[in-house]
């Protein structure tokens, strides 16, 4: 639901000169610590704010209270001025001008600390300065100033929903962020019948793309990570001149897209042999149910019960969210997936849920109740499983065509 980050990432980083792998991160050296109250255990320099608030937002969406210090560690990545970059190391240190604040990053903390109530400072501040950075387009970069793209532009409509804001209101020039998706949606007919792009290339042209297509089918529905299975609105692939018809075209696009392969996505990097990309097929799922596309949507999900396990072990915690949310979008119970306890797989990536933690202490003073859910028993199962991190997001889920 990258969401949506992928393709803003590696175009940031190219900016920059700094190139990031597309694969998994390294792992910590013994020397190299990263904090306790982090979801993943593999390197969080480009994905730790993200990474984080996915996870905290799939334990909400399930009813897991998570645990105090994860939701204190994430609001501590915030930046004076209410923006959040990709991770901070050291959030006793002040952001500077050296500090990449991030949209993505922004909108995805903005959506979890909305969802688990009591930040309404902490988003308020981030959802100023995301207005603070809209382009005259309407739409958001992944940077301060970048061109607008789909996959940002939707998942800070995700953000603005999430605190109550109508996107159509939040304007720069007369344009809303509706307006920039718009300009990013492919007309009908020819290639990439229907879909959004990324961007458009360095002649104007727009070329299809599969994750920014389920990006812009959630955000032009004013959609964020989380949804409920939507009313479909038959309609024939006509121009996209309203949010409704661009999303109507962009879910048919995914529904051919997704039947061409067995119900699943397929990677495309340059170079590289086509693969099943996993993230992007979740992406598709929740944008499919969130329209009311629950055909394919059934079909895909039932898919990645057969073949994402290791993808999600390999990717970690974001991985797992995805996953969750894509059970959640078709009223799939997520601890039932494929056989697979999701919740189960996700809170073992990193501490305690705040329930288990009462339990445990409970516990050590000789007050176990044996009749409790929570039971010590439950948690021990969980933390046999190897926390694990998710190198950089992306592999699965984040492979895009710049």
């Amino acid at each position: 639901m990258n969401v949506r980050r992928s393709a803003a990432v590696l175009a940031a980083v190219a900016v920059i000169g700094a190139a990031a792998p597309a694969t998994a991160a390294p792992s910590p050296s013994p020397s190299q610590a990263f904090p306790s109250a982090l979801y993943g255990d593999k390197d969080p320099k480009y994905d730790g704010v993200w990474r984080q608030s996915l996870a905290l937002l799939a334990q909400d969406t399930v009813g897991v209270k998570p645990a105090a210090k994860s939701v204190e560690w994430l609001v501590r990545q915030q930046c004076a001025d209410g923006g959040f970059a990709a991770y901070r190391p050291d959030p006793t240190t002040a952001c500077d001008a050296r500090t990449m604040l991030d949209t993505n990053a922004t909108s995805a903390a903005v959506q979890a600390l909305a969802a688990l109530g009591g930040h309404d400072d902490v988003t308020a501040k981030a959802v100023g300065w995301l207005k603070s950075v809209q382009n005259g387009d309407g739409g958001w970069g992944y940077s301060a100033g970048g061109a607008s793209d789909t996959n940002s532009t939707s998942v800070v409509i995700g953000a603005l929903t999430a605190v109550g804001e109508k996107p159509d209101q939040v304007e720069k020039g007369g344009k809303s962020p509706y307006d920039a998706l718009l300009k990013l949606a492919l007309p009908c007919g020819g290639d990439g019948d229907g879909a959004f792009a990324f961007q458009p290339d360095k002649k104007g042209k727009l070329t299809a793309n599969a994750d920014a297509t389920a990006a812009g089918v959630l955000g032009a529905l004013g959609k964020g990570m989380v949804v409920k299975p939507g009313e479909k609105s038959d309609a024939a692939c006509a121009q996209p001149r309203t949010r409704e018809q661009a999303a109507a075209n962009g879910a048919a696009y995914l529904t051919s897209a997704l039947g061409k392969d067995d119900d699943h996505l397929m990677s495309a990097l340059a170079g590289a042999e086509p693969q099943p990309d996993y993230g992007n097929t979740a992406d598709a799922v929740v944008a499919l149910a969130a329209r009311g596309d629950t055909g394919q949507a059934e079909k895909s999900l039932r898919w990645l019960e057969e073949n994402a396990a290791t993808w999600a072990a390999q990717n970690g915690p974001a991985a797992y969210a995805q996953l969750v949310f894509a059970a959640h979008a078709t009223g799939t119970d997520p601890r039932d997936f494929g056989g697979a306890d999701l919740v189960k797989q996700l809170n073992a990536t990193g501490p305690a849920p705040q329930a288990a933690e009462r339990t445990n202490a409970a516990d050590d003073k000789g007050e176990k109740d044996s009749d409790s859910v929570f039971g010590g028993w439950w948690y021990v199962g969980v933390c046999l499983v190897a926390g694990i991190g998710i190198g950089f997001l992306f592999t699965g889920r984040r492979k895009q065509q710049l």
